[in-house]
């Protein structure tokens, strides 16, 4: 989809339909809304008062123009309450706009900047989320339907912004919100991918593509390096399964010399069957998606190569599958990991602390100042946040602090979860340094117990999206399947810390 910024009247621009918005509460439409009911002789103020159009978040009323002003058609969306206006508001209201809209048959859309006015957000960064919005928006996952049942698609979405003093901010934000939501997009794809086709090695292949498109540096270590670097961790996963493993590793160099080193690290199990302590067979379809940490690395990765921050940034994925086996690693054994550390197997099922384990050790290794790890981790974090809400637990404040501002930013909900020492004393071992599960309470702050032995003295923050990397059903505003957490709140993170 191509997309346009143009300077001019919202009511003067071509298109099959223009998106207006309208706070609920509202009873007289101002600012670009009421130029549009202007213009249509008050069609939108009677709608209003005849309580068709109400405003409330995610709403929409369609209204055909007929011929009173360029758009075919209008549609009001609705942006919620005042008070609770964000760029989570304005991210919903412009996907569920274009949404809506495609499946009407709209090949052209025209769209005001949502938050700009009366919102009171700067025009970069409202066009940003507007745009970000109507992509992420506009995805499907139905990646193998062979079916032309739906043909439906918008060739382009424009957005008009009358002020030429704006137009500066407006455009830069809209072609950032471009390259986050086609990166956003990517990831989707990449977790939407059955586990059969998206193995370590085509996950290895993917990240060849990005790094050649967006010029980044790239390592692929396969099963024979890690044993020589004696990647316990990683291997012992691998091990039960006949697929090879792969540490990925992607780099990207700042134009300033000197500057410090950010390692986003994603856990990349391409499905997890749970090991010998193998899973429920219910819901065991959804363990393609426990690669989505990986994914939001790519995806990042790719928005780090097109937005170019001031900052060095390293991003790491050990990619294996975890399947049961006559070689599979065993509840009971004792692993030595990359760092030297033991660790006693309680359950298979927790591999991805023992893969990313491995995977932040080399990274700083590669002299990385800060780690980021981001991964389907716990259920635990699930029963405690839900499926919108992203944990964090880290040992540095600022880092943690930074990325709250990122997500923030980013339209993205995050969390902070406490990592209480005394809690260390639930994963001690009796036979090696430490046990790679504590007991079911307190899951997912056990887990980052576990993270933080392998963070050394760097400032490190872990993101556990188990609740948030895909939908069991399509919303309003986006489609079934994964949802690319992360990819914009890591990009962000890394043009903040370059900052």
């Amino acid at each position: 989809m191509e997309i346009r910024v143009e300077n001019g009247s919202i009511t003067e621009v071509e298109s099959d339909a223009l998106i207006v918005n309208l706070f609920e509460g509202v009873t007289v439409p101002g600012g670009a809304t009421g130029a549009v009911d202007k213009a249509l002789g008050g069609m939108i103020s009677q709608l209003m008062a005849d309580g068709e159009i109400t405003g409330k978040a995610n709403s929409v009323a369609l209204l055909h123009t007929h011929g009173k002003i360029k758009p075919k058609r209008v549609l009001v969306v609705g942006l919620g309450k005042s008070d609770e206006f964000d760029y989570i508001a304005i991210a919903k209201a412009s996907g569920t706009a274009a949404r809506f809209l495609r499946d009407k048959g709209a090949k052209t859309i025209t769209s005001i900047v949502h938050g700009a006015g009366i919102g009171g957000l700067e025009p970069a960064d409202a066009a940003r989320v507007t745009v970000e919005g109507a992509i992420i928006g506009l995805y499907k996952g139905d990646l193998y339907k062979t079916s032309d049942d739906d043909k439906n698609s918008v060739d382009r979405f424009t957005i008009v912004e009358s002020d030429s003093a704006k137009m500066e901010d407006v455009t830069a934000g809209a072609e950032e919100g471009r390259i986050l939501a086609e990166a956003t997009n990517a990831a989707r794809t990449m977790a939407n991918e059955p586990s059969n086709i998206m193995t370590p090695t085509t996950l290895a292949d993917h990240a060849r593509i990005v790094s050649e498109e967006y010029e980044l540096g790239l390592e692929i270590l396969g099963r024979e390096e890690m044993e020589s670097l004696q990647m316990g961790g990683l291997l012992s996963v691998a091990n039960g399964s006949a697929e090879p493993p792969r540490l990925i590793v992607l780099s990207y160099d700042a134009e300033t010399n000197d500057r410090p080193t950010l390692a986003i690290v994603g856990k990349g199990i391409t499905f997890d069957s749970g090991g010998i302590s193998i899973k429920p067979s219910d819901g065991m379809a959804d363990m393609k998606y426990d690669m989505s940490g990986a994914a939001a690395v790519l995806g990042a990765m790719r928005a780090i190569g097109e937005l170019k921050p001031n900052i060095n940034v390293l991003g790491v994925i050990p990619a294996t599958e975890n399947m049961p086996s006559g070689s599979a690693y065993k509840p009971g054994d004792v692993i030595k990991m990359y760092n030297g550390k033991t660790v006693e197997i309680v359950t298979t099922d927790a591999e991805g602390r023992m893969i990313l384990a491995d995977a932040m050790t080399f990274a700083l290794q590669k002299s990385a100042d800060y780690v980021v790890d981001i991964a389907t981790l716990t259920g635990a974090c699930v029963v405690a946040l839900g499926t919108n809400i992203t944990g964090i637990m880290g040992n540095d404040e600022w880092l943690l602090d930074a990325l709250t501002d990122a997500a923030l930013l980013a339209g993205e909900q995050v969390w902070e979860l406490p990592l209480p020492p005394e809690y260390m004393d639930i994963i001690k071992s009796d036979i090696a340094d430490i046990k790679n599960c504590g007991p079911r309470n307190g899951g997912a702050l056990t887990a980052g117990l576990f993270l933080q032995e392998f963070a050394e003295d760097k400032p490190w923050v872990h993101m556990d999206i188990a609740g948030t990397c895909d939908l069991d059903k399509s919303e309003s505003h986006r489609a079934k399947g994964a949802t690319g957490v992360a990819v914009r709140t890591l990009a962000i993170l890394a043009l903040q810390l370059g900052e």
